[in-house]
This record gives C-alpha cells, structure tokens and sequence, in this order.
C-alpha cells in the first residue's frame, strides 16, 4: 500500500455470507459507525477534518453556479453576440452624448451650410468628391440645404431608439401580463384571450399607423409638434404588438403550471397572486429577455417605415427613416441614402445577433 495514501478501517468481520443473526447485525451497526478515514501523522490534525473529495482531488471542494453564471459563460463563448451586445452599447452611448459628440465632431443637425452647396452651376449638390466629405464634415452634406449628415445621424439615433425601446417595454408589459394571465387561468379567459390575439393580429397595423398618424391633431393631452408625435408612436407601435409576446409567454406558461414546483405550492394552500410573482413570473424572465431585443429591431424598422412615409417625426427633427425620404428625390447622391440606411442596417443587426446569442445561453437544451 502506497505511504499517504488515504486508508479505510473497518471493524473486523464477516460480511460474506450476510447478515443472518443479532450479532451480525450489532457488528455491522458498529462497523458502519466507526467507518473513518485516516491519513498519516505526519499531514497534521487538520487534514482529520477534511472532507474525502479534497483529500482526493487535491483541492476544495467545488462551487455551484447559479443559472445567470451559466447563462453568462455560455454567452461569452459566443463571439458574434458579444460583438452585436458592443455595438449596441456603443449606439446607446451615441445616442445618450449627442450633443456632446456634434460639438466636437460635427455642426448643429439643423444648420444650413449654403456656401458649400453648388447653388451657381444650379445642380445644387455638395461641392466636392463623396457628397462633400470633409473632416469638418465627416459624412459629408445634405444636397439643397448643406445640413451635417453625421450630426442628423448621431441625432436621428436618439429617435429611433427611444421610441423602438419604449414600445418594446409597453408590448412586454401587456404581453406577459395577458399571457401569463390565459396560460394559468384557462377555461373561458384563456379563449377569450387567444381570440382577442388573433384580432389584433390580423390587424393591418401599416394602414391604421398611417391614418391615426395622418389625422391626428397637432396638440393634444398636453402635448404638442414632435412630442406628441413621439408618444403616438409608441402607442401605436407598442400597444398593436403585444400578441407576438403574448403568445409566446402563454406557452411557457401552460408548460410551467403542470411543473413539479407549481404543483406543489398549490397543494400547500398558495394563492394564485402568489403562484404567478413566485413562482411562474421568475422562470419566464429567460423568454421575455430573448423575445423583448428580438423585438426592438422590429420596432426601429417599424419607426423608420412610418417616417419614410411622412407620418413619423416631423422635419426638420433628424430621423433616420425620414432621412431616407428626402433622399428619395436626390437618387443621383448616393451618399445621402447610403448613411441612414446603414445605420439602420447595423442596428437592427446587432440586435439580433445579440438576441440570437442571449436565446442559445439562457436555453438549458441548447448545444452551443
């Protein structure tokens, strides 16, 4: 036998042929309970109490980890969605210090810049090479007006993301607290809920975007010009959204209530408020995460096609999807679409990279 390697010492006897008498029985119960593990003197009283895997492994005993560490290492094993969740950041910072960056990297977005428009030769485009690239302006300017494309886009950024997160936040909210009410309260709410999904979608939501949004008044609830416009479409793009979420978080919950967990508070007299903030509404964070940054690149596009059509944000407030209007009738300066509809590219690829990512490391089934 090896010096210092690890020894079990048992009570002599005889275990062979069973444990047939009340004598057998008395030694085995006195062999069981003097079972120990000894090591050699020389390792020192501590190591009597250290537990057998760390005597074996060498080591302390190992640490679990909760699902938001799994979730996490599983994520950055994920290059591509690690990149998308650092260009959205850096977006968001864009749109946060805007005005800190134009006053640094560009001029005011509304500033007219006609000494650099060729308003002789009559065209009345940007004078010079790349739509009048230049590093005063880094994008170059708008063809009649001379206004910073780069100074609208950092702008424009502020618009589009606000509004596609706060009508993302508003489909959540309704969404999970109409789903999560039909998945576990069944029967007739259940149905009623389904149907009521149904018709909203199959709503045409372009069409009736167009006309709340044409029609409406300039001032109303306290609110006027672009405000007003701001928090219509987050209503409109918010509230007519809800039933892709809501139907995803009914599944997850019909799925849920039959758990083992849900049973059992159940039998122990749980009310159902308690049920569904205790116990479903925790394991439903995953799917609302997943589905919610799915969903704002949606709601960007969304905004930027209501824009486009002259129902979005009023000029000259920068948005991105009217910027890709009024570069409609100038087809001939292909930089002055190309950066709106990049940015918008980009975006809304970051998000979803970035939610694909988040969807394979909160999934406990997936293989990546």
């Amino acid at each position: 036998m090896l010096s210092g390697a690890p020894q079990w010492r048992l009570l002599p006897g005889n275990y062979d042929r069973g444990i047939g008498t009340s004598a057998d029985l008395s030694s085995y119960g006195r062999a069981r309970q003097e079972e120990e593990l000894t090591v050699p003197p020389e390792m020192g009283t501590e190591a009597q109490a250290a537990i057998p895997e760390a005597v074996l492994a060498g080591a302390g005993p190992t640490e679990g980890r909760s699902l938001g560490q799994i979730a996490w290492m599983r994520l950055k094993r994920d290059k591509v969605a690690l990149a998308g969740a650092g260009v959205l950041i850096f977006l968001i910072l864009v749109a946060i210090f805007a005005p800190l960056i134009v006053r640094f990297l560009g001029d005011p977005p509304n500033e007219f810049h006609q000494d650099l428009i060729d308003t002789a030769g009559g065209t009345l485009t940007p004078i010079g090479p790349l739509g009048g690239m230049s590093w005063d302006h880094l994008m170059g300017i708008e063809p009649l007006n001379g206004r910073d494309i780069f100074s609208r886009i950092v702008y424009g950024s502020r618009i589009s993301l606000l509004i596609a997160f706060l009508a993302t936040l508003l489909s959540v909210a309704i969404g999970t607290a109409l789903g999560i009410i039909s998945g576990f309260l069944g029967g007739f709410t259940d149905t009623f809920v389904s149907r009521l999904m149904d018709v909203f979608l199959a709503f045409p939501l372009l069409v009736f975007a167009i006309a709340v949004a044409g029609v409406f008044p300039d001032q109303a609830f306290g609110l006027e010009g672009n405000q007003l416009r701001i928090v219509l479409l987050i209503f409109i793009i918010g509230f007519f959204n809800w039933p892709y979420i809501g139907r995803i978080i009914r599944g997850q919950t019909l799925s849920l209530r039959e758990r083992e967990f849900v049973e059992s508070a159940r039998s122990l007299g749980a009310r159902r408020t308690y049920i569904l903030r205790t116990e479903m509404l925790p394991n439903l964070i995953a799917p609302i995460l997943v589905y919610s940054t799915l969903l704002i690149p949606t709601n960007i596009l969304f905004e930027a096609a209501l824009s486009f059509l002259g129902v979005g944000i009023r000029p000259p407030t920068p948005s991105w999807g009217g910027m890709l209007s009024e570069a409609v009738v100038y087809y001939t300066q292909p930089h002055f679409m190309f950066w709106p509809g990049m940015a918008i590219f980009i975006t809304v690829l970051a998000f979803n990279l970035f939610g694909d990512g988040l969807r394979d490391a909160l999934d406990p089934r997936g293989n990546r």
